[in-house]
């Protein structure tokens, strides 16, 4: 079981959890129907992301088996054989489809708009898989709108209005995390030789130099985000406080991976480190306070 929970990349689902931004910041994260239809999103997007995994793996297996840690993938291991990743990619093609279309008789509404979302990732994807991960740049801004895929469909399916500083720290947060894995995967480079031809645009001075500005972007727009208008009139001024813990955050990760030369994902980081746990945890909370006790 568990070689099939590491080729369905379940570990990587948590950054799924992006389509519950637009109900966690509209302030409805009790709404029993709009929480069913997120967590329907949530299913429906992991699954869709498992099917880019399992691809991305099958493609990628020669190169896999080269790489330190990548090696021990299903796939590049031969734990799983193709054929039955391929079957299982099939299945998950045919549960996603069918869900999308539970999903609409459920709730007894068009989704047509959140369906296309799911559609556009899987064929953004697709493209990255096959031919545009291997160019500089392009690659991690792909990475960066998947996050906003999420946010997008987490907002569609629930009918919540996005704001464009939410998008827009979601498109900053997310070129965060990819510059930090393309960082880590050059440090790994360094030593048992590269491993992706996208790598070849990258040098760890320019990823240092890509990742501080992006940090700088993502608080900016947080900021940004906490005294706008609408956000000031949904939950209190008091939001404005809670910029403590992201810089907190995004200093300890620009520790982690600068002072410490962690190389690992930023994903493993999250999962790892306990200051960063700790304050996104009292992250939520204060979000929570700022919903349900206004005054």
């Amino acid at each position: 079981m568990k070689k099939y929970l590491k080729l369905l990349r379940v570990e990587q689902w948590v950054k799924n959890l992006f389509v519950f931004v637009p109900l966690f910041f509209s302030g409805n994260i009790t709404n029993i129907d709009l929480l069913s239809k997120s967590i329907f999103a949530l299913i429906i997007f992991s699954l869709a992301a498992s099917i880019v995994y399992i691809l991305n793996d099958y493609n990628d297996i020669e190169a896999d088996s080269k790489h330190p840690e990548k090696r021990r993938r299903p796939l590049a291991s031969g734990a799983i054989s193709k054929s039955k990743a391929l079957g299982i990619l099939t299945g998950l093609v045919i549960m996603d489809v069918a869900l999308v279309c539970l999903a609409q008789l459920y709730f007894n509404e068009p989704l047509w708009k959140f369906a296309t979302i799911i559609g556009l990732y899987v064929v953004i994807n697709i493209a990255y898989t096959f031919k545009l991960k291997h160019v500089p740049i392009i690659d991690i801004f792909i990475i960066a709108l998947g996050f906003v895929l999420r946010v997008l469909a987490g907002g569609y399916i629930t009918g919540i209005g996005i704001s464009q500083w939410a998008i827009l720290l979601t498109f900053v947060l997310a070129l965060v995390l990819a510059i930090g894995k393309r960082r880590g995967e050059l440090i790994n480079a360094q030593v048992s030789g590269k491993t992706r031809k996208a790598l070849d645009g990258y040098n760890v001075q320019f990823a240092d130099i890509a990742l501080s500005i992006s940090v700088t972007l993502a608080i900016v727009c947080y900021l940004m985000f906490t005294l706008s208008p609408e956000v000031q009139a949904r939950f209190h001024e008091r939001v404005f406080y809670t910029v403590i813990f992201v810089v907190f955050a995004f200093l300890r990760y620009l520790q982690q991976t600068l002072v410490y030369n962690r190389t690992e994902s930023p994903t493993k980081i999250v999962y790892r480190d306990r200051y960063i746990q700790v304050t996104l945890v009292l992250w939520v909370a204060a979000f929570l306070i700022q919903i349900y006790f206004k005054k």
